[in-house]
């Protein structure tokens, strides 16, 4: 109840704006202010006009032609990312040099031509994408530099230790999850449920840090949740028995339901990657958004005077910090939730019949 007040006094002081502006007005006309006063004023109504709230949210969940760092003296720092199009041949250029190749920016912010208005063939390293290549190469290095520890040592003389004593549990968890949920054969699944849960934990992690190599919202993308469904949605299917697809086409019911169970099953089994990919990508993307919520509430309340200011940065600050440790929580409970539903799907597929 209290988050939510908070969030709706976002909103309220947001749009309360334009009416403090028309009563410093009134107040104008009625008293003499110095020109040193209006001018402090004509500051202050500039200063809060910037503060867009939701273009700071939209930015940071959205995805982007370059990798915003921070700003500095009021210049921003970023690092361009190449814009790769296919449009009559391939184009390289930057976003700064979208217009002198003949290309804008839609109302998504996605490139498009300055004659026709259509979108060509984008190839781009975006945000994403480069978020996306670095954490699957740190993730190859961590599991070549744990793979490395055991070549070297003998397990069951020696505990492991720095690296491979942190990722031993996390491996024997999801190890212990498919031999559990799949059967005897899971030993064939087990490397992808580990793969999938330790890409989606390490990039879970990285949306939250707040700088660079973390912030992008990678996990809360539905496009790279979607192609993680599929994949899990591909293993069940293409590695299901004759008694799972029996039991989807050939059901043993009565003969008046024979008609109906196939549409049902048949959907169900399509709705399983839904579910998958809106959960992993609404619960990612809901926690980025509230934690950014009470990072703006401070900057919102700043024209409202020392006393409240003070107080609402306190219960701000208080407050991202308890998301942020909840978000923490989310990020492996989402991780372990997709792993877990995933063997269990991919272990309906593998029941063998009684």
């Amino acid at each position: 109840m209290i988050l939510t007040f908070l969030i709706s006094l976002l909103l309220f002081a947001q749009t309360t704006v334009p009416n403090m502006e028309e009563m410093a007005d009134q107040v104008g006309h009625d008293e003499t202010v110095n020109q040193d006063e209006t001018v402090n004023h004509d500051e202050m109504v500039g200063h809060d006009e910037d503060i867009n709230i939701s273009e700071i949210i939209f930015e940071h969940i959205g995805d982007e032609y370059e990798w915003h760092i921070t700003e500095w003296k009021g210049k921003p720092i970023a690092i361009p990312l190449p814009c790769i199009v296919v449009d009559g041949g391939v184009k390289v250029f930057t976003a700064h040099h979208a217009e002198d190749r003949g290309y804008t920016f839609n109302e998504d912010g996605k490139l498009v031509s300055m004659v026709t208005g259509e979108r060509p063939l984008d190839l781009s390293i975006t945000k994403n994408v480069l978020s996306l290549m670095m954490s699957t190469l740190l993730l190859l290095v961590i599991v070549l530099c744990t793979a490395r520890w055991y070549r070297k040592h003998d397990a069951l003389e020696e505990a492991p230790t720095g690296l491979a004593a942190a990722m031993e549990p996390l491996i024997m968890m999801v190890h212990d999850m498919a031999k559990e949920n799949i059967g005897p054969d899971y030993k064939k699944f087990s490397p992808f449920l580990c793969m999938a849960f330790l890409w989606i934990l390490l990039n879970n992690f990285l949306g939250i840090l707040p700088f660079f190599p973390g912030g992008a919202n990678l996990t809360g993308n539905i496009a790279i949740t979607l192609v993680l469904a599929l994949c899990t949605f591909f293993t069940v299917n293409l590695n299901g028995t004759k008694h799972y697809y029996k039991e989807i086409f050939l059901p043993e019911v009565p003969g008046f339901l024979k008609p109906i169970m196939p549409v049902i099953e048949v959907f169900s089994a399509i709705m399983k990657p839904v579910s998958l990919t809106i959960r992993l990508f609404a619960n990612m993307l809901a926690g980025h958004i509230m934690i950014l919520c009470m990072v703006c509430i401070i900057f919102i309340m700043a024209k409202y005077g020392p006393l409240l200011s003070g107080s609402m940065t306190v219960v701000s600050v208080l407050f991202g910090v308890f998301l942020d440790a909840l978000e923490c929580l989310v990020a492996f409970i989402q991780a372990y939730v997709f792993t877990m539903l995933s063997s269990i799907y991919i272990g309906m597929a593998r029941a063998h019949g009684e």
